[in-house]
Protein backbone atom coordinates (compact mmCIF):
# COMPACT_ATOMS: atom_id res chain seq x y z
CA UNK A 1 0.00 0.00 0.00
CA UNK A 2 1.46 3.61 -0.93
CA UNK A 3 2.00 5.96 1.78
CA UNK A 4 0.20 8.99 2.48
CA UNK A 5 1.50 12.70 1.54
CA UNK A 6 0.25 15.07 4.08
CA UNK A 7 1.24 19.29 3.79
CA UNK A 8 1.40 21.22 7.23
CA UNK A 9 0.64 24.76 6.21
CA UNK A 10 0.21 28.19 7.55
CA UNK A 11 -1.34 31.23 6.65
CA UNK A 12 0.52 32.90 8.76
CA UNK A 13 4.15 32.35 10.17
CA UNK A 14 4.77 31.89 13.93
CA UNK A 15 2.35 29.52 14.72
CA UNK A 16 4.96 26.36 15.38
CA UNK A 17 3.96 24.94 12.11
CA UNK A 18 7.62 23.15 11.59
CA UNK A 19 7.80 22.58 15.31
CA UNK A 20 4.67 20.26 15.27
CA UNK A 21 5.27 18.68 12.28
CA UNK A 22 9.11 17.80 13.58
CA UNK A 23 7.56 16.23 16.76
CA UNK A 24 4.74 14.88 14.79
CA UNK A 25 7.13 13.18 12.76
CA UNK A 26 9.03 11.28 15.35
CA UNK A 27 5.91 10.27 16.81
CA UNK A 28 4.74 8.56 14.17
CA UNK A 29 8.34 6.98 13.58
CA UNK A 30 8.13 5.22 17.28
CA UNK A 31 4.67 3.87 16.27
CA UNK A 32 6.57 2.05 13.71
CA UNK A 33 5.76 4.22 10.44
CA UNK A 34 8.94 5.28 8.03
CA UNK A 35 8.38 9.07 7.65
CA UNK A 36 9.86 11.15 4.97
CA UNK A 37 9.75 15.18 5.79
CA UNK A 38 10.41 17.35 3.26
CA UNK A 39 11.49 21.01 3.84
CA UNK A 40 9.51 23.33 1.14
CA UNK A 41 9.69 26.27 2.75
CA UNK A 42 12.62 27.15 0.76
CA UNK A 43 12.67 30.89 1.86
CA UNK A 44 12.71 30.30 5.34
CA UNK A 45 13.76 27.01 5.70
CA UNK A 46 14.03 25.68 9.10
CA UNK A 47 13.41 21.75 9.81
CA UNK A 48 17.49 21.26 9.17
CA UNK A 49 17.05 23.28 13.08
CA UNK A 50 15.05 21.02 14.66
CA UNK A 51 16.72 18.05 13.15
CA UNK A 52 20.48 19.43 13.98
CA UNK A 53 21.52 17.02 16.70
CA UNK A 54 19.91 13.89 14.84
CA UNK A 55 21.27 14.82 11.42
CA UNK A 56 24.57 12.26 10.87
CA UNK A 57 25.89 15.59 8.72
CA UNK A 58 24.95 18.71 6.77
CA UNK A 59 22.50 18.21 4.09
CA UNK A 60 24.13 18.64 0.66
CA UNK A 61 21.18 18.55 -1.20
CA UNK A 62 17.41 18.90 -1.24
CA UNK A 63 14.01 20.38 -2.69
CA UNK A 64 16.20 23.30 -4.73
CA UNK A 65 18.07 20.10 -6.05
CA UNK A 66 15.29 18.55 -7.33
CA UNK A 67 14.35 21.60 -9.82
CA UNK A 68 17.95 21.93 -10.98
CA UNK A 69 17.87 18.04 -11.63
CA UNK A 70 15.31 18.35 -13.77
CA UNK A 71 16.53 21.55 -16.04
CA UNK A 72 19.50 19.51 -16.40
CA UNK A 73 17.36 16.45 -17.82
CA UNK A 74 16.96 13.77 -15.28
CA UNK A 75 14.16 11.31 -15.63
CA UNK A 76 14.56 10.20 -11.94
CA UNK A 77 14.41 12.32 -8.73
CA UNK A 78 18.23 11.53 -7.08
CA UNK A 79 18.57 10.49 -3.31
CA UNK A 80 18.63 13.96 -1.64
CA UNK A 81 17.37 12.75 1.43
CA UNK A 82 19.09 12.29 4.84
CA UNK A 83 18.35 9.55 7.30
CA UNK A 84 18.19 11.03 11.12
CA UNK A 85 20.43 9.01 13.86
CA UNK A 86 17.25 7.63 16.17
CA UNK A 87 16.79 5.49 18.75
CA UNK A 88 13.85 3.93 17.16
CA UNK A 89 12.31 4.90 14.36
CA UNK A 90 12.43 5.94 10.86
CA UNK A 91 12.66 9.19 10.09
CA UNK A 92 14.39 11.09 6.55
CA UNK A 93 14.97 14.81 5.81
CA UNK A 94 14.93 16.13 2.12
CA UNK A 95 15.79 19.56 3.07
CA UNK A 96 15.27 22.76 1.56
CA UNK A 97 18.98 22.48 -0.32
CA UNK A 98 22.68 22.77 1.21
CA UNK A 99 23.08 25.75 3.41
CA UNK A 100 25.59 27.99 2.02
CA UNK A 101 25.87 31.22 0.61
CA UNK A 102 24.85 29.87 -2.92
CA UNK A 103 21.40 28.87 -1.28
CA UNK A 104 19.38 32.14 -1.93
CA UNK A 105 20.70 32.98 -5.45
CA UNK A 106 20.20 29.03 -6.35
CA UNK A 107 16.13 29.66 -4.63
CA UNK A 108 15.79 32.81 -6.40
CA UNK A 109 16.85 31.43 -10.02
CA UNK A 110 13.55 29.12 -9.99
CA UNK A 111 10.72 30.08 -12.17
CA UNK A 112 8.12 27.68 -10.94
CA UNK A 113 5.61 28.61 -13.56
CA UNK A 114 8.29 27.98 -16.53
CA UNK A 115 9.40 24.43 -14.86
CA UNK A 116 5.48 23.39 -15.34
CA UNK A 117 5.61 24.49 -18.57
CA UNK A 118 8.74 22.48 -19.15
CA UNK A 119 7.00 19.05 -17.58
CA UNK A 120 8.24 19.63 -13.88
CA UNK A 121 4.49 18.19 -12.76
CA UNK A 122 5.31 14.99 -14.29
CA UNK A 123 8.48 15.33 -12.81
CA UNK A 124 7.19 15.86 -9.58
CA UNK A 125 5.16 12.59 -9.92
CA UNK A 126 7.61 10.61 -10.35
CA UNK A 127 9.10 12.23 -7.32
CA UNK A 128 5.57 11.21 -5.33
CA UNK A 129 5.37 7.65 -6.61
CA UNK A 130 9.19 7.02 -5.04
CA UNK A 131 8.30 8.96 -2.03
CA UNK A 132 4.91 6.98 -0.68
CA UNK A 133 6.58 3.73 -2.23
CA UNK A 134 9.27 3.85 0.70
CA UNK A 135 7.65 5.74 3.18
CA UNK A 136 4.30 5.33 4.84
CA UNK A 137 3.96 9.07 5.74
CA UNK A 138 5.27 12.26 3.59
CA UNK A 139 5.20 15.29 5.87
CA UNK A 140 5.81 18.61 3.59
CA UNK A 141 6.63 21.42 5.70
CA UNK A 142 5.03 24.83 3.41
CA UNK A 143 5.95 28.34 2.83
CA UNK A 144 2.88 30.73 4.36
CA UNK A 145 0.70 32.84 2.31
CA UNK A 146 -0.12 32.55 -1.09
CA UNK A 147 2.24 31.28 -3.70
CA UNK A 148 3.77 29.10 -6.46
CA UNK A 149 5.35 26.84 -3.87
CA UNK A 150 2.44 26.86 -1.63
CA UNK A 151 0.16 25.62 -4.61
CA UNK A 152 2.32 22.77 -5.14
CA UNK A 153 2.40 21.69 -1.56
CA UNK A 154 -1.41 22.40 -0.80
CA UNK A 155 -3.09 21.28 -3.85
CA UNK A 156 -0.57 19.18 -6.29
CA UNK A 157 1.62 16.82 -4.24
CA UNK A 158 -0.58 15.90 -0.80
CA UNK A 159 -3.55 13.27 0.26
CA UNK A 160 -4.34 15.66 3.23
CA UNK A 161 -3.59 18.86 4.53
CA UNK A 162 -3.00 19.58 8.30
CA UNK A 163 -3.84 23.57 8.68
CA UNK A 164 -2.07 25.49 11.81
CA UNK A 165 -3.81 28.77 12.81
CA UNK A 166 -3.68 30.93 15.89
CA UNK A 167 -6.77 32.66 17.66
CA UNK A 168 -6.72 35.74 15.55
CA UNK A 169 -9.30 35.88 12.55
CA UNK A 170 -5.85 36.68 9.80
CA UNK A 171 -4.87 33.16 10.69
CA UNK A 172 -7.95 30.65 10.71
CA UNK A 173 -9.75 32.50 8.06
CA UNK A 174 -6.23 32.26 5.66
CA UNK A 175 -6.35 28.86 6.38
CA UNK A 176 -10.10 28.36 5.67
CA UNK A 177 -9.61 29.97 2.03
CA UNK A 178 -6.54 28.64 1.26
CA UNK A 179 -8.18 25.02 1.80
CA UNK A 180 -10.74 26.20 -0.48
CA UNK A 181 -8.18 27.24 -3.08
CA UNK A 182 -6.25 24.02 -3.27
CA UNK A 183 -9.39 21.68 -3.79
CA UNK A 184 -10.98 24.29 -6.46
CA UNK A 185 -7.30 23.69 -8.04
CA UNK A 186 -6.97 19.81 -7.63
CA UNK A 187 -10.34 19.61 -9.71
CA UNK A 188 -8.47 21.91 -12.68
CA UNK A 189 -5.48 18.86 -12.15
CA UNK A 190 -4.98 16.39 -14.91
CA UNK A 191 -3.94 13.46 -11.95
CA UNK A 192 -6.38 11.90 -9.99
CA UNK A 193 -6.83 13.71 -6.62
CA UNK A 194 -9.65 13.43 -4.51
CA UNK A 195 -11.07 16.59 -2.04
CA UNK A 196 -8.50 16.93 0.82
CA UNK A 197 -9.37 15.93 4.46
CA UNK A 198 -8.10 18.65 6.23
CA UNK A 199 -6.92 18.69 10.11
CA UNK A 200 -7.19 22.35 11.47
CA UNK A 201 -4.90 22.65 14.36
CA UNK A 202 -5.38 25.49 16.72
CA UNK A 203 -1.94 26.19 18.22
CA UNK A 204 -0.53 28.17 20.90
CA UNK A 205 -3.43 29.13 22.62
CA UNK A 206 -2.50 29.87 25.95
CA UNK A 207 -5.33 29.14 28.44
CA UNK A 208 -3.57 29.28 31.83
CA UNK A 209 -3.51 32.86 32.24
CA UNK A 210 -6.59 34.22 29.96
CA UNK A 211 -9.11 31.81 30.39
CA UNK A 212 -12.44 33.31 29.74
CA UNK A 213 -10.49 34.65 26.38
CA UNK A 214 -9.20 31.54 25.50
CA UNK A 215 -12.83 29.66 25.80
CA UNK A 216 -14.20 32.66 23.51
CA UNK A 217 -11.71 32.16 21.33
CA UNK A 218 -11.65 28.24 21.03
CA UNK A 219 -15.36 28.82 20.43
CA UNK A 220 -14.81 31.17 17.34
CA UNK A 221 -12.36 28.76 15.84
CA UNK A 222 -14.33 26.09 15.82
CA UNK A 223 -17.21 28.11 13.79
CA UNK A 224 -14.37 29.30 11.45
CA UNK A 225 -13.23 25.66 10.78
CA UNK A 226 -16.32 24.28 10.34
CA UNK A 227 -16.10 23.63 6.67
CA UNK A 228 -12.94 21.82 7.09
CA UNK A 229 -14.48 18.96 9.48
CA UNK A 230 -17.58 17.99 6.87
CA UNK A 231 -15.74 15.27 4.95
CA UNK A 232 -14.31 13.40 8.21
CA UNK A 233 -15.75 14.46 11.70
CA UNK A 234 -18.01 11.84 13.07
CA UNK A 235 -21.77 12.62 13.06
CA UNK A 236 -21.91 12.48 16.54
CA UNK A 237 -18.99 13.85 17.27
CA UNK A 238 -19.05 18.29 17.60
CA UNK A 239 -16.60 20.63 15.56
CA UNK A 240 -15.92 22.05 19.34
CA UNK A 241 -15.24 19.24 20.96
CA UNK A 242 -12.98 17.82 18.12
CA UNK A 243 -10.87 21.35 17.75
CA UNK A 244 -10.16 20.87 21.48
CA UNK A 245 -8.23 17.41 21.08
CA UNK A 246 -6.33 19.36 18.04
CA UNK A 247 -5.05 22.21 20.24
CA UNK A 248 -1.15 22.17 20.68
CA UNK A 249 -1.40 24.56 24.28
CA UNK A 250 1.17 27.10 24.74
CA UNK A 251 4.12 26.25 26.98
CA UNK A 252 6.58 28.97 27.66
CA UNK A 253 9.54 26.49 27.99
CA UNK A 254 9.60 25.36 24.36
CA UNK A 255 9.01 28.68 22.91
CA UNK A 256 12.71 28.79 22.78
CA UNK A 257 14.87 27.57 20.38
CA UNK A 258 13.73 25.13 17.89
CA UNK A 259 12.90 22.17 20.40
CA UNK A 260 11.55 18.31 20.15
CA UNK A 261 9.65 17.88 23.11
CA UNK A 262 8.76 14.11 22.19
CA UNK A 263 12.09 12.82 22.92
CA UNK A 264 11.50 14.49 26.32
CA UNK A 265 8.17 13.97 27.25
CA UNK A 266 7.86 10.31 26.96
CA UNK A 267 4.42 9.32 28.62
CA UNK A 268 3.42 12.96 28.91
CA UNK A 269 0.48 13.96 31.11
CA UNK A 270 -2.37 16.49 30.09
CA UNK A 271 -0.97 19.58 30.74
CA UNK A 272 2.38 18.78 28.76
CA UNK A 273 2.58 20.04 25.16
CA UNK A 274 3.20 16.70 23.96
CA UNK A 275 0.33 14.99 24.88
CA UNK A 276 -1.82 17.56 22.27
CA UNK A 277 0.82 16.54 19.69
CA UNK A 278 0.35 12.78 20.20
CA UNK A 279 -3.39 13.50 19.62
CA UNK A 280 -2.46 15.11 16.39
CA UNK A 281 -0.24 12.41 15.50
CA UNK A 282 -2.36 10.07 16.39
CA UNK A 283 -5.23 11.41 13.82
CA UNK A 284 -2.86 11.70 10.59
CA UNK A 285 -2.13 7.90 11.68
CA UNK A 286 -5.73 6.82 11.20
CA UNK A 287 -5.97 8.48 8.45
CA UNK A 288 -8.61 11.18 10.09
CA UNK A 289 -10.84 8.07 10.98
CA UNK A 290 -12.39 6.78 13.90
CA UNK A 291 -12.79 10.30 15.69
CA UNK A 292 -15.89 8.99 17.49
CA UNK A 293 -13.34 6.85 19.73
CA UNK A 294 -10.80 10.21 20.25
CA UNK A 295 -14.36 11.63 21.47
CA UNK A 296 -14.99 9.29 23.88
CA UNK A 297 -11.27 8.30 24.94
CA UNK A 298 -8.72 10.29 23.74
CA UNK A 299 -6.05 7.70 25.62
CA UNK A 300 -7.78 4.32 23.95
CA UNK A 301 -7.70 6.69 20.41
CA UNK A 302 -3.38 7.29 20.54
CA UNK A 303 -2.85 4.05 22.03
CA UNK A 304 -4.58 2.26 18.62
CA UNK A 305 -2.37 4.63 16.43
CA UNK A 306 0.58 3.75 19.04
CA UNK A 307 0.52 0.21 18.07
CA UNK A 308 -1.24 -0.42 14.85
CA UNK A 309 2.20 -1.18 13.19
CA UNK A 310 3.84 -2.77 15.64
CA UNK A 311 5.09 -6.24 14.09
CA UNK A 312 8.33 -8.30 14.50
CA UNK A 313 10.88 -10.65 12.69
CA UNK A 314 11.54 -12.32 15.29
CA UNK A 315 9.37 -14.46 18.10
CA UNK A 316 12.77 -14.42 20.67
CA UNK A 317 16.08 -12.83 20.14
CA UNK A 318 18.89 -14.40 22.48
CA UNK A 319 21.55 -12.49 23.50
CA UNK A 320 24.38 -14.20 24.36
CA UNK A 321 28.19 -13.37 25.61
CA UNK A 322 31.37 -13.72 24.54
CA UNK A 323 32.97 -16.09 24.07
CA UNK A 324 29.72 -18.04 23.45
CA UNK A 325 28.68 -20.55 25.81
CA UNK A 326 28.28 -24.24 24.46
CA UNK A 327 24.18 -24.28 26.74
CA UNK A 328 23.32 -20.99 24.72
CA UNK A 329 23.87 -22.84 21.12
CA UNK A 330 21.79 -25.56 22.65
CA UNK A 331 19.12 -23.81 24.25
CA UNK A 332 18.98 -21.80 20.58
CA UNK A 333 18.30 -24.74 18.61
CA UNK A 334 16.11 -26.22 20.94
CA UNK A 335 13.72 -22.97 20.92
CA UNK A 336 13.96 -23.21 16.89
CA UNK A 337 12.71 -26.86 17.34
CA UNK A 338 9.94 -25.88 18.94
CA UNK A 339 8.80 -23.40 15.95
CA UNK A 340 9.67 -20.20 17.53
CA UNK A 341 11.47 -17.46 14.82
CA UNK A 342 14.93 -16.94 16.60
CA UNK A 343 18.39 -15.53 16.25
CA UNK A 344 21.22 -14.42 18.44
CA UNK A 345 22.59 -11.07 19.05
CA UNK A 346 25.80 -11.36 20.44
CA UNK A 347 27.06 -9.16 23.43
CA UNK A 348 28.95 -6.04 21.72
CA UNK A 349 27.85 -6.42 18.63
CA UNK A 350 27.31 -2.84 17.67
CA UNK A 351 24.70 -3.60 14.80
CA UNK A 352 22.16 -4.65 17.62
CA UNK A 353 22.39 -0.96 19.20
CA UNK A 354 22.24 0.36 16.23
CA UNK A 355 18.97 -0.55 14.88
CA UNK A 356 15.20 1.47 14.65
CA UNK A 357 13.15 -0.75 15.45
CA UNK A 358 13.03 -3.88 17.53
CA UNK A 359 13.82 -6.89 15.35
CA UNK A 360 11.78 -9.23 18.03
CA UNK A 361 8.66 -9.33 19.95
CA UNK A 362 10.59 -10.93 23.14
CA UNK A 363 14.44 -10.60 24.87
CA UNK A 364 16.80 -13.35 26.51
CA UNK A 365 19.59 -13.27 28.18
CA UNK A 366 21.84 -15.78 28.54
CA UNK A 367 24.15 -14.45 31.12
CA UNK A 368 27.63 -16.38 31.62
CA UNK A 369 29.35 -15.92 34.73
CA UNK A 370 28.60 -12.16 34.89
CA UNK A 371 25.99 -9.64 32.57
CA UNK A 372 28.36 -7.71 30.08
CA UNK A 373 28.08 -4.02 29.67
CA UNK A 374 26.90 -4.50 26.14
CA UNK A 375 23.94 -7.29 27.89
CA UNK A 376 23.11 -4.63 30.13
CA UNK A 377 22.37 -2.13 27.72
CA UNK A 378 20.01 -4.29 25.43
CA UNK A 379 18.29 -5.24 28.37
CA UNK A 380 17.40 -1.70 29.60
CA UNK A 381 16.77 -0.35 25.83
CA UNK A 382 14.52 -3.62 25.25
CA UNK A 383 12.73 -2.65 28.66
CA UNK A 384 11.90 0.89 27.76
CA UNK A 385 10.47 -0.10 24.96
CA UNK A 386 8.72 -2.97 26.01
CA UNK A 387 7.10 -0.20 28.63
CA UNK A 388 6.27 2.43 26.21
CA UNK A 389 4.59 -0.41 24.37
CA UNK A 390 2.76 -1.74 27.55
CA UNK A 391 2.38 -4.82 25.58
CA UNK A 392 2.73 -8.09 26.46
CA UNK A 393 6.66 -8.72 25.55
CA UNK A 394 8.73 -10.44 27.95
CA UNK A 395 12.30 -10.15 29.19
CA UNK A 396 13.78 -13.55 30.12
CA UNK A 397 17.13 -14.35 32.10
CA UNK A 398 19.00 -17.53 31.49
CA UNK A 399 21.69 -18.40 34.23
CA UNK A 400 24.59 -21.01 33.10
CA UNK A 401 26.32 -23.21 36.29
CA UNK A 402 28.36 -20.28 36.70
CA UNK A 403 26.42 -17.54 37.16
CA UNK A 404 25.07 -16.40 40.61
CA UNK A 405 22.22 -14.52 41.01
CA UNK A 406 23.02 -12.47 43.54
CA UNK A 407 25.36 -10.73 41.20
CA UNK A 408 23.54 -9.69 38.96
CA UNK A 409 21.84 -6.11 38.66
CA UNK A 410 18.78 -5.29 40.19
CA UNK A 411 16.80 -4.45 37.56
CA UNK A 412 17.30 -8.44 36.59
CA UNK A 413 17.04 -10.53 39.62
CA UNK A 414 13.30 -9.36 39.57
CA UNK A 415 12.52 -11.18 37.09
CA UNK A 416 12.03 -14.78 36.91
CA UNK A 417 15.13 -16.94 36.90
CA UNK A 418 15.79 -19.53 34.69
CA UNK A 419 19.08 -21.63 35.70
CA UNK A 420 21.25 -24.40 33.70
CA UNK A 421 22.89 -26.98 36.07
CA UNK A 422 23.26 -30.53 35.69
CA UNK A 423 19.33 -30.82 36.40
CA UNK A 424 17.75 -28.26 34.40
CA UNK A 425 18.74 -28.82 30.39
CA UNK A 426 18.10 -26.64 27.83
CA UNK A 427 15.16 -28.20 26.28
CA UNK A 428 13.72 -28.17 29.73
CA UNK A 429 14.51 -24.20 29.59
CA UNK A 430 13.60 -24.04 25.73
CA UNK A 431 9.63 -25.72 26.60
CA UNK A 432 8.96 -23.16 29.24
CA UNK A 433 9.92 -20.22 27.38
CA UNK A 434 7.60 -21.70 24.43
CA UNK A 435 4.85 -21.92 26.88
CA UNK A 436 5.05 -18.73 28.50
CA UNK A 437 5.58 -17.00 24.92
CA UNK A 438 2.88 -18.71 23.59
CA UNK A 439 0.62 -18.43 26.50
CA UNK A 440 -2.68 -15.77 25.69
CA UNK A 441 -1.17 -12.67 27.54
CA UNK A 442 -3.30 -11.85 30.93
CA UNK A 443 -2.23 -8.47 31.14
CA UNK A 444 -4.46 -4.51 31.45
CA UNK A 445 -5.33 -4.87 27.70
CA UNK A 446 -7.17 -8.59 27.98
CA UNK A 447 -8.38 -7.09 31.61
CA UNK A 448 -10.12 -4.33 30.41
CA UNK A 449 -11.72 -6.22 27.33
CA UNK A 450 -13.58 -8.16 29.71
CA UNK A 451 -14.29 -5.30 32.16
CA UNK A 452 -15.81 -4.16 28.99
CA UNK A 453 -17.99 -7.10 27.48
CA UNK A 454 -18.91 -8.51 30.73
CA UNK A 455 -20.51 -4.10 31.30
CA UNK A 456 -21.72 -4.80 27.74
CA UNK A 457 -23.31 -7.85 28.44
CA UNK A 458 -24.81 -6.56 31.47
CA UNK A 459 -26.80 -3.41 29.41
CA UNK A 460 -28.10 -5.76 26.78
CA UNK A 461 -29.71 -7.85 29.49
CA UNK A 462 -31.39 -4.47 31.10
CA UNK A 463 -35.15 -6.24 31.16
CA UNK A 464 -38.02 -4.75 29.22
CA UNK A 465 -40.19 -5.02 32.53
CA UNK A 466 -39.13 -4.95 36.47
CA UNK A 467 -42.12 -5.29 39.00
CA UNK A 468 -40.98 -2.22 40.76
CA UNK A 469 -40.99 1.74 39.65
CA UNK A 470 -38.09 1.93 42.35
CA UNK A 471 -36.18 -0.78 40.34
CA UNK A 472 -35.73 1.81 37.30
CA UNK A 473 -34.35 4.63 39.36
CA UNK A 474 -31.61 2.02 40.88
CA UNK A 475 -30.63 1.17 37.45
CA UNK A 476 -30.76 4.54 35.77
CA UNK A 477 -28.23 5.07 38.53
CA UNK A 478 -26.25 2.33 37.89
CA UNK A 479 -26.22 3.01 33.92
CA UNK A 480 -25.46 7.12 34.52
CA UNK A 481 -22.33 5.62 37.06
CA UNK A 482 -21.07 3.42 34.70
CA UNK A 483 -20.74 6.00 32.01
CA UNK A 484 -18.88 7.96 34.25
CA UNK A 485 -16.81 5.30 35.09
CA UNK A 486 -15.98 4.68 31.69
CA UNK A 487 -15.17 8.34 31.04
CA UNK A 488 -12.54 8.30 34.08
CA UNK A 489 -11.36 4.66 32.26
CA UNK A 490 -12.10 3.20 36.02
CA UNK A 491 -12.56 -0.26 34.62
CA UNK A 492 -12.57 -1.14 38.56
CA UNK A 493 -15.10 0.88 39.06
CA UNK A 494 -16.91 -0.71 35.82
CA UNK A 495 -16.44 -4.23 37.22
CA UNK A 496 -18.40 -3.51 40.34
CA UNK A 497 -21.11 -1.22 38.50
CA UNK A 498 -21.84 -4.12 36.08
CA UNK A 499 -21.92 -6.51 39.17
CA UNK A 500 -24.92 -4.31 41.05
CA UNK A 501 -26.36 -4.06 37.19
CA UNK A 502 -26.42 -7.73 36.73
CA UNK A 503 -28.35 -8.00 40.49
CA UNK A 504 -30.84 -5.62 39.32
CA UNK A 505 -31.43 -7.40 36.38
CA UNK A 506 -33.25 -9.94 37.63
CA UNK A 507 -36.71 -9.60 37.91
CA UNK A 508 -39.08 -11.44 40.37
CA UNK A 509 -42.51 -12.43 39.24
CA UNK A 510 -45.22 -10.58 41.47
CA UNK A 511 -47.78 -9.66 38.68
CA UNK A 512 -46.77 -6.08 38.37
CA UNK A 513 -45.00 -4.97 35.45
CA UNK A 514 -43.24 -1.52 34.98
CA UNK A 515 -42.10 -0.21 31.83
CA UNK A 516 -38.63 1.20 31.51
CA UNK A 517 -38.84 5.41 31.86
CA UNK A 518 -38.21 7.22 28.96
CA UNK A 519 -34.66 8.38 27.76
CA UNK A 520 -33.44 5.25 29.85
CA UNK A 521 -33.22 2.99 26.30
CA UNK A 522 -31.77 5.60 24.49
CA UNK A 523 -28.79 5.99 27.26
CA UNK A 524 -28.25 2.10 27.38
CA UNK A 525 -27.88 2.05 23.72
CA UNK A 526 -25.22 5.46 23.68
CA UNK A 527 -23.04 3.31 26.12
CA UNK A 528 -23.37 0.00 24.26
CA UNK A 529 -22.31 1.60 21.44
CA UNK A 530 -19.39 3.16 22.82
CA UNK A 531 -18.26 0.23 24.73
CA UNK A 532 -18.59 -1.77 21.45
CA UNK A 533 -15.93 0.78 20.07
CA UNK A 534 -13.83 0.14 23.33
CA UNK A 535 -13.97 -3.34 22.64
CA UNK A 536 -12.77 -3.46 19.27
CA UNK A 537 -10.19 -1.38 20.23
CA UNK A 538 -8.92 -3.42 22.79
CA UNK A 539 -8.95 -6.65 20.38
CA UNK A 540 -6.72 -5.29 18.03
Amino acid sequence: MNGTVVTFYSYKGGVGRSFTLANVALLLARWGFRVLTIDWDLEAPGLHHYFGKLLPKSPKGGVVDLAHDFLAGAERPADHALRLELEDGVVALLAAGRDDSDYTGRVQGIDWEDLYQRGFAGFLERCRAEWTENYDFVLIDSRTGISDIGGICTAHLPDQLVVLFTANRQSVEGVVDIARRANDARDRMPYDRPPHLVLPVLSRLDNRVEYERAEAWQQLCAEATAPLFRNWLAKSVTQDLMLRHLTVPYVSYWSFGEQLPVLEERTPSSDQISFALETVAAVVAQQFDRTDLLADNRDAYVAAARTQRRSYNLDLLVSIARPEPLAATELIRELAAQGLQVDRSLSGDPEFLELTGDPAKHLCLVVDGEVSRWQATEAERFLRHALDADSDRRLFCVLTRRTYPEQLPTFLRNLRLFKLDAHTRPRQVARELYEIMKKAPSGRADSERAALQDAGAALRAVPANVTHIGRWALIEQTVTDMTTALDHGDMALLKDLTVDLEQLNHVRANGSHCPAPEGLRPRIGELLARIDRRTEVSTK
